[in-house]
């Protein structure tokens, strides 16, 4: 008999969730809200206007595939809690705009790991001669384009010269998908200033439009139903650097003696790609080792980089 009641308020709760459900079922489809499309934005100092009708739609697109993308929505807010501060200091310290971030976020969604099947790595996706013609290290034993803050130096060496060519920061950013060759090309054969004026490969086409629905999107996700807590962000992780200029034998042994599993070191620098590092040529290499207290989230003090990423 003591069951009698709690089982009676569970047939309850039951039969309300059905004739809820039932009645969600019976209105037909769930309510999907479509964003809005803003008059105009300023992208990088300039500004852009979406009055032109193919303008207004290709940001639609982009705007629709960002906002209901959650699973990976989700990831890159999270994701730039951790990368955003230091990677945009990296842009303001080389006079770039800050906006360019969004470039970034387009290549990769912010994965410091990614790698495409063009083999394209790292959070700005160089190709291993690009990275190697900007400054950086690409071989077996140490990939540069895995550093996301010498990665980031190199983008903008890259995008400054095409910032020189062009005087237009999303023809700028057309041309870092497509290569500045392509571009300028279509810009003499087509007869006209800027990529969005561009007959262009689909990619390349929606590619721009891509960047400024991530720089809408990030400014403010709760605009747009994203419900994200300040303690479900990732943290930055507080590292001590260690200069090496000599070879490692073992980054195994190396990681122990320093407190850590390789996979912590690997994880901290993932520009690290064998066991071992030659370093014949003397070459001074940062490592980061992370502090043990940043190994854990109960140690971990919550920042929070943009107070419109989260609900509290």
């Amino acid at each position: 008999m003591k069951y009698i009641k709690p089982i009676l308020v569970i047939a309850i709760v039951c039969a309300v969730s059905l004739v809820a459900s039932a009645q969600r079922l019976s209105d037909g489809f769930m309510t999907v809200a479509s964003p809005d499309v803003p008059a105009s934005i300023n992208f990088c100092g300039d500004h852009i206007s979406f009055d032109r009708i193919d303008m207004a739609e290709r940001l639609d697109r982009e705007l629709i595939t960002t906002i209901y993308g959650q699973t990976t929505t989700s990831l890159i807010i999270k994701r730039a809690n951790r990368l955003f501060p230091r990677l945009i200091e990296i842009l303001k310290e080389n006079n770039m705009p800050e906006d360019l971030i969004y470039l970034a976020v387009a290549e990769s969604s912010l994965d410091i790991n990614a790698f495409s099947p063009a083999k394209a790595a790292g959070i700005w996706q160089f190709m291993p001669a690009t990275g190697k013609q900007y400054g950086l290290e690409v071989n077996d034993d140490v990939d540069e384009r895995y550093d996301p803050e010498k990665e980031t130096v190199a983008a903008c060496k890259y995008l400054r010269n095409a910032y020189s060519k062009y005087g237009n920061w999303a023809t700028v950013c057309a041309s870092y998908n497509a290569g500045m060759g392509k571009i300028s090309a279509e810009l003499s054969n087509q007869q006209v200033n800027t990529s969005f004026d561009l007959r262009l490969v689909n990619e390349t086409s929606r590619y721009v439009f891509r960047i400024l629905a991530y720089k809408i999107f990030l400014q403010n996700p709760k605009q747009y139903g994203y419900r994200l807590r300040s303690n479900q962000l990732y943290q930055p992780i507080e590292c001590d650097v260690v200069e090496i200029s000599t070879p490692v034998a073992s980054w195994v042994t190396w990681a122990k003696d320093h407190g850590l599993t390789y996979a912590q070191l690997r994880d901290a620098n993932p520009w690290i790609r064998s066991t071992k590092l030659p370093n014949a040529s003397g070459k001074v290499y940062k490592v980061k080792v992370p502090k043990q207290d940043a190994l854990y989230r109960s140690k971990t003090e919550i920042e929070v980089y943009n107070d419109n990423w989260v609900i509290d």
